[in-house]
This record gives C-alpha cells, structure tokens and sequence, in this order.
C-alpha cells in the first residue's frame, strides 16, 4: 500500500483525544493525562474515551507531511522557488509579504508547476499617475 494512502487512512482512524471534563469552560483544550483516583479515562474504561500513545503515530515516511502529501516550504520571494521540485513540494506565502511580491511569487510558481498552498486573488491597483496616463 502506498505510505500517502496508509497516512490517510491512520489519521481517520485516530480518535479526538479529549480532556477530562472538557465540557467545562475551564478546562482547555490542550491534553492532560488523567491522574484522577477514580478516573474512568485513566481506567481505559469503555465509552469514556482513547489515551493517546504510540500506535496512533503516522509513519515516519509521511510525519510531518501537508494532507495533499506534499512537503510543505515557506517562501517570501521568487528565489527561494529554485530548486523545488512540483512533485515533492508544495509553496506556502509567507504572511508577511505584500500584494506585488505574493503576485510575483504566485505566477513564479504557476509557471514552474508548484501548487500553492495559499493562494489569493490580487488585483494590483495602478497609482493615480499613472491612470491619468493611461486614460
């Protein structure tokens, strides 16, 4: 079986590890391992939900990999787009860059066949100046 569709087909099977009392506004979302005396979760009892633990890792091939299966590179300029492969990488836009440059890297990777992961559609605005010109 292909490492991609054994990762996919692991994480549906993992379970949501919830908290104890994690209806409660204030308890968080972040795990705790249940220490309780009495706790029917720390008792692996039925129905009270799954402790996480080592079988529900992903493959070591796959750890780490974007759900498309691609390896995800943070990208702030169009050099930094050399040398990626589009079969093996997938381009996230830094959020810092502005709409000029994200358009640039944006047609840059279209044209070198890499997907990316956050696209936007920008329409760049022209300077008073220059519209007069124009028009």
């Amino acid at each position: 079986m292909n490492v991609r569709k054994l990762a996919m087909r692991m994480r549906r099977l993992k379970p949501a590890f919830k908290r104890p009392n994690w209806w409660l506004k204030r308890v968080g979302p972040a795990w705790r391992k249940p220490k309780g005396l009495q706790s029917k979760l720390r008792q692996h009892q039925k129905s009270h939900g799954f402790l996480p633990n080592p079988g529900y890792g992903l493959p070591r091939a796959v750890r780490g990999l974007h759900p498309s299966g691609f390896t995800e590179v943070q990208v702030s300029n169009v050099s930094q787009l050399m040398g990626l492969k589009p079969d093996v990488h997938a381009v996230r836009i830094s959020a810092t860059v502005g709409n000029l440059k994200r358009n640039a890297i944006q047609e840059a990777a279209n044209a070198a066949g890499l997907r990316v992961l956050n696209p936007k559609k920008i329409t760049i605005r022209m300077k008073k100046e220059q519209k007069k010109e124009v028009g």
